[in-house]
C-alpha cells in the first residue's frame, strides 16, 4: 500500500542522532520488505529492539495434508469449527500451497498472554464475528465484524476481544498484500475508478510505548514451526515511526461494486493481490441491467486457478444450501457455475445482498486433515440435475 503514515516522535532527518529527554539516545529500526527494495518503515525504540534473553520451546504447526493433489469441488462448514480459548491454538489452516495457507480460527479469549510475530507471512484476517483492537508495535486498529486487517510480516502484535464468540478467515500470504495495480496511478494513488480510495484505509493510531523490562514471550512462526522466544525489553517500545509499511484496516462494507449491462467478470470484484493470488470481494449491489440480462454468473473453467469462496452474509444466489461460514473450493481443472436451476431463478431479479470473501490463487491447493473434517461430503455432485 503505498501510503505514508507517521505517529508520535522522531527526528527529521533519517539515520541520525535522536537523543532521549533525559539523556542517551532512542534505537533506529528499519522495518522492510522485499530486501530493501520493498516498502518500508523506520520505527524509534526505547530499548535496543535485538535483545534475545532466551530461546524456549519450538514445535511443529505445519498442516497435515488429506489430499495433496485435488480434483474434487468441496464444501466445508467453518461454523463447524469448535472454539478455543487460545489465539494461536484456535487457528486452523484449511488449504494450502507453497505460496498462502487459508484458515479459519475461532479464538475465545484475547491474545494477551504473550505476543505474536509471523516471520514467513503477510496475514489477512477477515473479522466475521467479533469486535476488539488489533495492538502492535506500529500503533493500535479498532477492528469490527466485515473488517479486513493487513497484518505486514514481522509485525508484533497481540489481539483484544471485546467478545467471545470470534470467526476469523485468515490467509497467511509468502509474498506482500498490495491493491491492485490497476486502480493505481502511477505513483500509487488511487484512481477515479477505483471501488475505494484511501479515506477508506483504518490506519495505525493510538500508539503505545512501554518502557519496562523482564522476561516478554513472543511466539515467532517461522517455516512452519512456533519458537517461543523471551525478549528482555517489552515489545511495544516505540516512541515513533514513519514510512510505508504497516498495519492497516479496510472494511469490506467499504468497497464500492462495479456493475454493468450485462454480468461483470470477477476481477471487477478485487480487493487485494499478491504475486501468486487475489482477493475479492463479493458485495450487496443491483444486478445487471440489459433487458436479456442473465444476473447469475456464467458457467467457466478453471484452467489456471483454483477458487476458493468464503460465504459472510445474505443469499449467495448462484449456489443452493450455502449458510455462514461455509467455504466452497473449485479446483483448477473442470468448470464450475451456477447450481441447477440458479440460471434461470436469477433472471429479473435486480439486486443481491450477498457478503463473500474469494480467494484465487494460481497454484492448485492442498487440502487439510482439519479441512476435511468439516467436509459436506457431497458438494461435487451439486451441479447433477
Amino acid at each position: 500500500m503505498p501510503l505514508y503514515h507517521k505517529l508520535g516522535d522522531f527526528p527529521q532527518k533519517r539515520h541520525t542522532q535522536f537523543e532521549k529527554p533525559n539523556g542517551g539516545f532512542y534505537y533506529e529500526q528499519l522495518f522492510g520488505t522485499e530486501g530493501f527494495h520493498g516498502h518500508s518503515s523506520l520505527s524509534y525504540h526505547v530499548h535496543r529492539p535485538t535483545q534475545v534473553k532466551e530461546i524456549l520451546n519450538s514445535y511443529s504447526v505445519e498442516p497435515k495434508i488429506a489430499i495433496g493433489k485435488n480434483i474434487k469441488s468441496l464444501l466445508f462448514k467453518g461454523f463447524e469449527l469448535k472454539p478455543e480459548n487460545d489465539f494461536l491454538d484456535s487457528r486452523k489452516a484449511m488449504l494450502v500451497n507453497k505460496d498462502c495457507i487459508i484458515g479459519l480460527a475461532a479464538p475465545k479469549e484475547s491474545l494477551r498472554n504473550y505476543f505474536y510475530k509471523n516471520a514467513d507471512a503477510d496475514e489477512m484476517l477477515f473479522i466475521h464475528r467479533g469486535k476488539g483492537k488489533l495492538r502492535t508495535m506500529l500503533g493500535n486498529i479498532p477492528f469490527e465484524y466485515g473488517d479486513y486487517l493487513i497484518i505486514p510480516r514481522g509485525i508484533i502484535y497481540q489481539i483484544d476481544f471485546e467478545t467471545e464468540d470470534n470467526r476469523l478467515f485468515y490467509v497467511e500470504s509468502y509474498s506482500p498484500f498490495y491493491t491492485p495495480k490497476r486502480y493505481k496511478n502511477q505513483s500509487g494513488q488511487h484512481l477515479e475508478h477505483s471501488p475505494f480510495c484511501e479515506r477508506d484505509f483504518i490506519l495505525p493510531n493510538e500508539l503505545e510505548t512501554h518502557e519496562e523490562k523482564g522476561d516478554f514471550l513472543i511466539k515467532i512462526k517461522k517455516e512452519g514451526m512456533i519458537h517461543e522466544v523471551v525478549y528482555a525489553t517489552h515489545p511495544f517500545d516505540v516512541v515513533g515511526w514513519d514510512g510505508y509499511n504497516f498495519p492497516y484496516g479496510f472494511s469490506i462494507h467499504n468497497f464500492e461494486p462495479i456493475t454493468g449491462r450485462v454480468h461483470q467478470p470477477p476481477p471487477v470484484h478485487q480487493t487485494f493481490e499478491t504475486a501468486t493470488f487475489v482477493v475479492c470481494s463479493f458485495c450487496p449491489r443491483l444486478y445487471d441491467y440489459h433487458p436479456k440480462a442473465i444476473p447469475a454468473p456464467y458457467n467457466h473453467s478453471n484452467i489456471d486457478s483454483d477458487e476458493v469462496l468464503y460465504y459472510v452474509d445474505g443469499d449467495f444466489m448462484s449456489r443452493n444450501n450455502i449458510e455462514q461460514g461455509h467455504i466452497t473450493l473449485h479446483p483448477k481443472g473442470i468448470p464450475h457455475g451456477p447450481a441447477p436451476g440458479a440460471m434461470e431463478r436469477s433472471i429479473g431479479h435486480k439486486e443481491t445482498q450477498e457478503l463473500a470473501v474469494m480467494v484465487d490463487t494460481f497454484r492448485p491447493l492442498m487440502v487439510t486433515e482439519e479441512a476435511m473434517g468439516l467436509d459436506d461430503g457431497q458438494y461435487y455432485k451439486s451441479w447433477c440435475e
